[in-house]
């Protein structure tokens, strides 16, 4: 059986959310879509120009989990920028980073982890949390749920 998948943690969302080539109005089906984490892993590494060490840091993953996610996010603008596609931001396995969580069964207060900690309690495994980041609920782009 697999480990869980840890969520990354995404500081920066964009503001538009779906790009088309210049002279189309949708793209519908042709659309490529980029996960939140792979913009993220892009906007560190491309735009800060931090190191593969540090962007992983960010991200909360190991340097090969990060390489990985860069690796997937250039190859999906490269096809659509070179196959004339759009590209649509959406999904993915992150958090923002300043997303904490309460369980009204013990009161510990945490940072989920990975996606069963946003349904039930790590350290009681009670089942009624909720996120208490007032920033973090106000986020369309938001995992909670």
């Amino acid at each position: 059986m697999p480990r869980p998948t840890k969520f990354r943690k995404v500081e920066c969302f964009p503001e538009e959310c779906y790009f088309v080539p210049f002279g189309k109005r949708d793209c519908g089906e042709e659309s490529i879509e980029l996960k939140v984490e792979e913009l993220e892993a892009m906007r560190l590494k491309d735009i800060q120009e931090l190191s593969q060490e540090e962007c992983a840091e960010k991200m909360e993953v190991s340097r090969q989990t990060f390489q990985n996610i860069i690796d997937s996010a250039r190859k999906k603008v490269a096809a659509a920028l070179t196959q004339g596609k759009g590209i649509r931001i959406t999904g993915g396995n992150y958090i923002p980073k300043n997303c904490v969580y309460s369980c009204t069964g013990c009161g510990e207060v945490y940072e989920p982890n990975q996606e069963n900690d946003i349904h039930q309690c790590p350290k009681c495994g009670c089942r009624i949390v909720s996120c208490c980041s007032s920033d973090c609920s106000q986020s369309k782009w938001c995992n909670c749920r």
